[in-house]
């Protein structure tokens, strides 16, 4: 009997030496590496083009099959129709941005500082305007931007800061893979340093070329520019779609409020919410927007007055001399409350409805809001569902203030807006932008002749809510596609109120066929 090797085995076969054995454990972790490496990335692939179903709302139904607004927000004509049981449905933001963002690396081409001018609701980018533009531009010339600083000269008197309102830490690194952002200016650039500044305001309605060619060529003189008038804005419609997308992004994720506004303010809508169904009214029946506007429909002649003596105490209004009634017709002025209370009767919105008056102080205070009230015994507002404790650290703080309403407005389950300035835009583009909750965009110029009509007794009830309902089977804030006027920037739709390059379930608004625009 012959004795076998080591290399042999018992059968005359020769057995894998230890080089052999190596290379086999070798390419089996390899493919085992390979092959976990393919699971995770389908996993992950898998999560990003699975959208979420957040939960809803406690005691709120399933979500709703298609949408009929005429179904949804109306009853029998003339009848006294219940408001939609109708879920929160909210979704996951698109275009939202990854956490802890690598910072982005570039060469700076100096610095840009910003004056916001107006409320919160300027300051937020209604009208596509404010903190999100300037950010854009920041971006898109390689700046470093100074975080902007808040108008505290105008009517409004705030003397919040910026931190005050929103919070400095998440917006910095939340934007931190697109543009660098500083606290504050540095040293260098004191009082002495004007020869290496530059204070101007941009133009007005502005695209990416103007900042290219106009703007970016003054860096080469000025290592810091000053916005001082950001009410300026960047043009609508035309920008890449990039860009677009980084105003969103703005927006929607890197502007949020401080935590204590955030606290109180989820704290509110818990109470709303905890009471049942709500409607946001932003009733912009304030003092200053009458003043500015010269809308008196409604006041009385030594009211009348007193709001034409504010527009004049303002050297910066240009407009002084205001023919109230004619801009009433042309549906350019709010609904008056009295007015407001017909029109809601007249969608069809139950009067046991819970209705969260989001503004300021009404002008003639409670007595204006007798005829709403009647109509709506559950009329609430913020100071009626906080303690005053709460507010207190709030007060004297318009912008403040009206964060809290802001953050009532989106997350109600119906949004109406009785005039289509800065915070019904903004809060209208959001709620866009978070599933297209419903808001209801009312036509005051049709509505304030079919009211007209009624109260002269020339329309009946039943007529007046047919042809109320008639005219805004299409105003709900659904997906469509924005309109643009041709050289006409303040007759078009507003990015911010219709961000239609950021959500979803909106057609090629930009491909043939579009016929949103106007010559």
């Amino acid at each position: 009997m012959v004795a076998t090797g080591p290399s042999q085995a018992a059968g005359g076969m020769p057995l894998p030496g230890p080089r052999t054995r190596m290379h086999v454990w070798f390419m089996r972790v390899c493919a085992g590496i390979v092959v976990w490496t393919c699971l995770v990335q389908l996993f992950a692939v898998g999560h990003l083009w699975r959208r979420p179903r957040l939960p809803s709302a406690p005691g709120s139904s399933p979500p709703p099959g298609p949408w009929n607004p005429t179904r949804v927000f109306f009853g029998r004509v003339g009848g006294d129709a219940a408001l939609p049981n109708l879920s929160i449905r909210t979704q996951e933001p698109p275009h939202a941005p990854p956490p802890q963002l690598p910072s982005r690396i570039y060469k700076s081409n100096g610095f840009l500082k910003v004056s916001c001018n107006g409320g919160l609701n300027q300051m937020r980018a209604a009208g596509s305007f404010q903190i999100c533009d300037m950010v854009t531009v920041a971006r898109f010339l390689n700046l470093t931007l100074v975080i902007p600083e808040l108008d505290k000269k105008s009517f409004w008197a705030d003397p919040s800061n910026f931190e005050d309102i929103f919070d400095v830490r998440h917006f910095i690194n939340s934007l931190r893979d697109q543009v660098h952002i500083v606290k504050r200016i540095p040293k260098k650039f004191g009082q002495n340093a004007s020869n290496s500044s530059l204070v101007m305001p941009p133009v007005s309605w502005s695209n990416e070329k103007y900042y290219l060619q106009q703007i970016l060529p003054l860096f080469n003189k000025f290592k810091l520019i000053h916005f001082n008038r950001t009410d300026a804005r960047l043009a609508n419609n035309g920008l890449p779609v990039e860009l677009q997308k980084l105003r969103c992004r703005v927006n929607y994720h890197a502007l949020r409020f401080t935590p204590q506004i955030e606290a109180l303010g989820s704290k509110l809508v818990k109470i709303l919410l905890g009471r049942g169904h709500f409607v946001a009214l932003h009733l912009r029946y304030e003092m200053d927007m009458l003043a500015f506007s010269g809308c008196t429909h409604g006041c009385s002649i030594e009211e009348a007055e007193e709001l034409k003596r504010m527009r004049y105490a303002y050297p910066w209004w240009r407009e002084k001399e205001i023919d109230s009634e004619a801009k009433r017709l042309q549906g350019l002025c709010p609904l008056t409350p009295e007015e407001t209370a017909l029109v809601l009767k007249a969608l069809g919105i139950k009067n046991n409805t819970q209705i969260y008056i989001a503004s300021g102080e009404i002008y003639g205070g409670d007595r204006r809001l007798t005829a709403l009230r009647a109509a709506f015994p559950k009329l609430v507002r913020k100071e009626m569902l906080l303690d005053p404790e709460d507010l207190h650290q709030f007060q004297n703080h318009s912008s403040q203030m009206a964060a809290l309403d802001y953050m009532v407005s989106i997350a109600s389950d119906v949004f109406i807006p009785t005039y289509d300035g800065n915070m019904g835009k903004v809060v209208e583009g959001h709620r866009r932008y978070l599933g297209f909750k419903k808001s209801i965009l009312l036509d005051r110029r049709n509505l304030v002749k079919l009211v007209d009509l009624h109260k002269n007794k020339t329309l009946s009830w039943d007529a007046f809510v047919s042809a109320v309902r008639q005219a805004h089977e299409g105003r709900f804030g659904q997906p469509t596609c924005r309109k643009v006027v041709t050289d006409k920037p303040k007759e078009e739709d507003y990015f911010y109120a219709n961000p239609h390059e950021c959500l979803v379930n909106v057609t090629d608004c930009h491909g043939p066929g579009n016929s949103s625009a106007v010559g």
